[in-house]
């Protein structure tokens, strides 16, 4: 069998945890971070979270060796 190529993009975006979970860094943290966050909100989304497991089995397959 040949290898699977590793999808590009995913590789930067996802990764997986130690019991195979696919884990992402959380959205709506890049802009008005000064403004009109405040600190509990920023601190909630520095971390990283699970991805829903409807998308899960489709990003496995971009990221076969990670």
């Amino acid at each position: 069998m040949p290898k699977i190529k590793t999808h590009s993009g995913a590789k930067k975006r996802f990764k997986l945890s130690k019991n195979g979970k696919v884990m992402r860094a959380q959205a709506f943290s890049s802009h008005d971070i000064k403004g009109r966050k405040n600190a509990k909100k920023k601190r909630a989304l520095r971390g990283t979270v699970v991805v829903d497991k409807t998308n899960a089995k489709a990003l496995k397959k971009l990221i076969p060796y990670k």
